[in-house]
């Protein structure tokens, strides 16, 4: 294997070795030295490039790994969590070699692999100087959670570091900046903008994961955090009066839509337009846009070709997963349904699995959600459609974070909406069952209205 396309520069050792990557944690030089003995691992198993799950949050371990693997290392696996159930369904569906985790104590993992931890593996190696294919696969990300089915998506390293390179010259990241996230790395939106954008910018990241009010808000002042990587759950919970701008200049939001009111409210306490990113695991980015003043349109991102096909937005970008299915020509159809805005700019109207029919109607799920947390004292809300009996006949449910009861709800919702576009199953609860990386948790979501369990119990 020889240096290709300019990846070998990943490789080379540091311009500044005593630069920390981790603030406080790991330097540069002790990254790639770690690096150099994960590669190692290669060769200590009897396959050829074998599979090394990482079951660990830590930001080096991660990168390191990454490093490992572009050089012809272990491929990568990253599981949605670290679950009995996610390690199993990881162990079905690629048969590791090797785990690797902060430490042994409760990870319950598949007997077969190797347990690995920091300390079992050389740290001095100097990482090879060569490139595997940046078209080969060399990382896989597995999704679940939010679907409750578990999805398995392919990545190359032209996917990875092309997407990482271009949004941080996009974004104006540079070595003077310190990432704080809070978000977890092993999914694409926390791998991409709390390891990899920080680490081709020579940045510095903060160690740990801050999803509380409090603790966010306190790293940004102790580390003089200059970009904020979150998603719209912590946002809201961030639509206080203690918020302040300290020395951060940027904020970044992805993993759903961020509400209006949040948005405006987190421009008047810092004044900072929150960039939203849009994306998925299996397409990568996608498009980005400020609420203030883009509104609703989003703007692709440049290497990102788009087209509009029966009402869905299509994509073609080398940020795209190898495993993903194309047309004729080359372009993946997304489920989000759009429409053109001018300009080279779209406007995103929900995803085409969200309209079903209810009672012979045609209902917009995402709609009908949207009015929901439009009703004031509604914190948030989440709508499904349940089928019901053995046949085709589908109901709604819906799942809504307020102090109001469930017939108030109703209430309100029927002076804004048509009849059969009211959730005939409602349950009010304190708060959504949420993903680590800020998605709702279908599967939880569905199940606490399918089975009647919640946080308080007042149906309607």
């Amino acid at each position: 294997m020889a240096a290709r396309d300019g990846y070998g520069t990943l490789l080379s050792p540091p311009a500044e070795p005593a630069r920390d990557f981790i603030i406080g944690g790991c330097t540069y030089a002790e990254l790639y030295r770690l690096a150099g003995g994960l590669y190692l691992l290669a060769g200590a198993a009897k396959a050829e490039r074998p599979w090394l799950c990482l079951c660990t949050h830590d930001k080096t371990l991660i990168m390191a790994a990454l490093i490992a693997s572009l050089a012809g290392g272990p491929r990568l696996i990253l599981p949605y969590a670290f679950s009995r159930q996610a390690l199993a369904e990881v162990y079905d569906a690629r048969s590791p070699a090797f785990f690797l985790a902060d430490s042994t104590d409760g990870l319950d993992y598949p007997a077969g692999p190797q347990m690995i931890v920091p300390g079992m593996f050389p740290a001095d190696i100097t990482v090879p100087l060569t490139v595997c294919d940046p078209d080969e696969t060399f990382l896989i990300l597995f999704t679940g959670g939010s679907t409750g089915t578990p999805k398995v998506w392919a990545k190359t390293p032209r996917n990875m570091f092309a997407e990482a390179r271009y949004q941080a010259a996009a974004l104006g990241i540079s070595r003077d900046d310190v990432f704080l996230s809070t978000v977890p790395p092993n999914h694409i939106y926390g791998l991409l903008f709390s390891v990899l954008v920080p680490f081709v910018s020579s940045a510095r990241v903060l160690k740990g994961i801050y999803a509380f009010p409090r603790e966010i808000l306190k790293a940004a002042q102790d580390y003089r955090a200059t970009i904020l990587v979150s998603v719209p759950v912590h946002y809201r919970v961030l639509n206080t009066d203690a918020l302040k701008r300290y020395e951060l200049r940027m904020a970044l939001s992805s993993a759903g839509m961020l509400a209006q009111e949040d948005a405006l409210s987190f421009r008047e306490r810092t004044g900072l337009d929150v960039v939203e990113v849009y994306g998925s695991t299996e397409t990568g980015g996608i498009a980005t846009r400020r609420r203030f003043p883009d509104g609703e349109s989003w703007h692709p991102m440049d290497p990102v070709a788009w087209k509009i096909r029966e009402g869905k937005l299509c994509v073609s970008s080398i940020f795209l997963s190898p495993t993903l299915p194309r047309g004729d020509d080359g372009f993946f159809m997304t489920a989000d349904c759009v429409d053109p805005d001018g300009d080279h700019r779209f406007i995103l109207r929900g995803r085409a699995d969200d309209i079903v029919k209810i009672g012979g109607k045609r209902v917009d799920m995402s709609a009908v959600q949207a009015k929901l947390k439009q009703i004031p004292g509604v914190r948030d809300a989440v709508v499904v459609s349940i089928p019901v009996g053995r046949g085709r006949q589908n109901e709604l449910a819906a799942l809504v974070a307020t102090d109001l009861d469930a017939p108030q709800v109703k209430r309100r919702l029927a002076k804004v909406s048509e009849a059969y576009a009211i959730p005939r199953h409602m349950v009010v609860v304190n708060d959504i069952p949420m993903t680590p990386a800020g998605k709702y948790e279908r599967a939880e979501i569905e199940g606490m209205l399918r089975t009647g369990k919640q946080q308080k119990a007042r149906k309607a």
